[in-house]
């Protein structure tokens, strides 16, 4: 028999009740919301079995029901998968959406059968959609027979379909594209598809693909798949975030732009969403964050692109950007209301332009957990691999590893900020603060970054600029290397060909293993190729790269060996910082857990990577890195005291704790009785 309205108003009484202790995030951030201790406290209830919840909730049932599912703001579904599916519907009847679906329409009449809604509510929604992965146990409960193909099939199975569909794309932005539309309609078998091809469909869904998807992603568009905050919202930020449907967890990693330095590619406003979706696809692949634990945010203050203004498919605001005194409070406004809706929301910072990404770092750091992954995160992993390679070029050459000169060509918020990350290995060999500044030199467009130079320099290049030159200025790259004698050279200029073969062939005259790092994404802004750096070093460089690029086969290699180039992504360390940062309730990522992070990546080489030459560990075990790399911050955001999980983590030794963590790790896969 059906529980009375008055019955299920009990029930939800007693639930919210328990609210302090019960109703909260679930510590648990990598989970399916459905496994929250809210959502097991409504299905273990004696009146709160799916199979009786079909009258129509009070608003205190309505509202415990939604916090377990998370799924609608109104329209409430309960057991999308362990059973039938079953709506309950709140005083409102209008159409809500799902975490990506489309609208779905539910009647109003109290009582519905499942199988009028099962097609609308599993099928059309990511997460809970197997398509052809559902049982026909499972079809004939969600009244499926008929909706489906008749064969079941594995999760496996539909991997290679997705595979061999993927591989007859004739482009990578026609791949990017397809990939998308899957991540829109079966988000498990998106995610299983890239764990199990790492190499091949990383390069698709990020780096080098997503530059050109961001350039025509107002072109590209099909559904809604993040916040949008623009400044026409000034004052209603809040109300704005209460818009996003969450789950009972909420999401804890936020990624966050203004698109206003896209990669390499500059002032794309609006359409820098596609840069926050595609990061957070990395975190779910790279650190196992529940998807529905994620939230990509584009602000659009305006844009200066000329390009989209005029564009008549362009999606965001028709303005020029907005000013500084603008921009600072709409973003406070903004970080505001996140933090006051969401308290343990990881937010990372994405291509600002240098000015504003130092400005709000400065700003945030110490008020909210938030990063910066230009500044922060390319640092991170520039220091990890620079250290690898320092020690090779120093055990061949005998040259002390604190007499390594670095030449960063570029002088941007990334330049800057690697610069100062990579200040830290020099302090580690025993020189004070000015003596490893000192061994660090940029240049911009108007040469070697000097304090007498004449013109005004921007903030933040006055910490690297010289003032040991002695009046001379030198404009030219290869001047510069004559001048400073570098061991390493990193490129962050977005210029290229800025490493020419004169550059190439003087570091190597300078040096027995020059280290050179062209740094800009994408591979079209590489500063040098692979093929190049490794042609004008006779095969001695030491290299990485911001963008992938293809391995040299022993038959051509200079070295009569196969080699492989690094690929200095920072996709290897900010999912395990944002991963530690979530799972230990971060109240600030600090600059010395960043350092860790490196120091951490720097340390996850195995023998066999070492014997291969690489800098950098196969992007194959990213998960592995990832565990890694959180178990190490966590270790020392207790040791900092700015963890806010009771002790949780404090008390667990480091084989405990790295046990945990692999635990809290989000795999794709259907339920165990349905996947042959």
């Amino acid at each position: 028999m059906a529980p009375s309205v008055s019955d299920v108003r009990a029930v939800g009484v007693s639930m919210l009740a328990t609210k302090n202790t019960q109703v909260t995030p679930d510590d648990k951030i990598t989970e399916d919301p459905r496994d929250s201790n809210l959502h097991r406290a409504i299905h273990s209830h004696p009146m709160g079995g799916a199979a009786n919840l079909r009258d129509v909730f009070t608003n205190q049932g309505s509202s415990v029901c939604r916090a377990a599912t998370g799924w609608y703001k109104d329209v409430v579904v309960v057991d999308a998968i362990a059973g039938p599916s079953f709506a309950v519907e709140a005083s409102s009847s209008r159409q809500c959406p799902s975490r990506h679906g489309p609208i779905a329409s539910f009647s109003t009449s109290s009582t519905i059968h499942s199988n009028q809604l099962a097609d609308h509510r599993i099928i059309s929604d990511p997460f809970p959609n197997q398509d052809t992965g559902f049982s026909y146990e499972k079809r004939d409960q969600l009244g499926l027979r008929g909706l489906l193909p008749p064969a079941k099939q594995s999760l496996n199975t539909q991997v290679l379909r997705v595979l061999h569909q993927l591989r007859s794309k004739a482009t990578p932005l026609e791949k990017h594209v397809m990939l998308a539309s899957l991540r829109q309609t079966n988000t498990r078998l998106y995610y299983a598809t890239i764990l199990a091809n790492k190499e091949e469909i990383l390069p698709l869904i990020y780096t080098p693909t997503v530059g050109e998807a961001c350039q025509k992603f107002s072109h590209i568009y099909r559904r809604p798949e993040g916040l949008s905050i623009s400044l026409e919202d000034k004052g209603k930020v809040a109300s704005i975030v209460e818009n996003w449907p969450v789950p009972a967890g909420s999401p804890r990693i936020a990624v966050i732009t203004d698109g206003s330095r896209i990669l390499g590619l500059g002032d794309l406003g609006w359409n820098g969403q596609g840069i926050s979706i595609g990061k957070l696809s990395l975190y779910v692949a790279g650190a196992g964050i529940h998807p529905r634990a994620t939230l990509p945010i584009v602000v659009d203050l305006g844009t200066n692109n000329k390009k989209n203004l005029e564009d008549p498919l362009y999606l965001g605001l028709r303005r020029e950007r907005a000013t500084t005194e603008e921009y600072i409070e709409f973003m406070d406004e903004v970080m505001d209301a996140l933090h006051s809706r969401y308290p343990n929301l990881i937010i990372q910072y994405e291509d600002f332009t240098s000015e504003n990404a130092f400005r709000f770092l400065e700003r945030y750091q110490d008020k909210y957990p938030m990063f910066n992954d230009d500044i922060q995160g390319t640092g991170s992993v520039i220091l990890a691999g620079f250290t690898n390679a320092a020690r090779i070029a120093s055990k061949e050459s005998g040259r002390p590893l604190h007499d390594h000169r670095i030449l960063m060509a570029g002088a941007g918020s990334a330049a800057v900020g690697v610069g100062k990350q990579l200040m830290s290995f020099f302090t580690r060999q025993g020189l004070t603060e000015d003596e490893a500044r000192e061994r660090i030199y940029i240049t911009d467009s108007k040469g070697l970054v000097t304090k007498d130079r004449g013109d005004k320099l921007q903030e933040h290049k006055v910490f690297f600029a010289r003032d040991d030159n002695n009046g001379k200025q030198i404009k030219d790259l290869a001047g510069i290397i004559e001048y400073v004698k570098p061991t390493a050279i990193l490129g962050l200029s977005t210029v290229k060909g800025t490493f020419d073969e004169n550059v190439i062939r003087k570091m190597a005259t300078l040096n027995k293993r020059p280290i050179i790092f062209p740094l800009s994404n994408p591979t079209d802004n590489s500063e040098c190729t692979y093929e190049e750096a490794v042609k004008f070093t006779e095969g001695r460089v030491l290299f990485a790269a911001g963008s992938p690029f293809p391995e040299i086969e022993a038959g051509q290699s200079p070295t009569g060996k196969r080699m492989i180039p690094g690929q200095g992504n920072n996709f290897l360390v900010f999912p395990g910082i944002g991963l530690c940062a979530a799972l230990c309730k971060a109240g600030r990522v600090t600059n010395e857990m960043i350092t860790e992070s490196a120091l951490a990546l720097s340390d996850a080489l195995n023998d066999e990577e070492r014997a291969e030459g690489r800098l950098y560990p196969n992007t194959e075990r990213i998960r592995e890195i990832s565990r890694d790399i959180a178990v190490r911050c966590i270790q020392l955001a207790n040791k900092q005291g700015v963890t806010r999980d009771g002790g949780k983590t404090a008390a667990m030794d480091e084989e405990a704790l790295r046990e945990w963590v692999h635990g809290e790790m989000w795999t794709p896969k259907y339920d165990s009785h349905e996947d042959a």
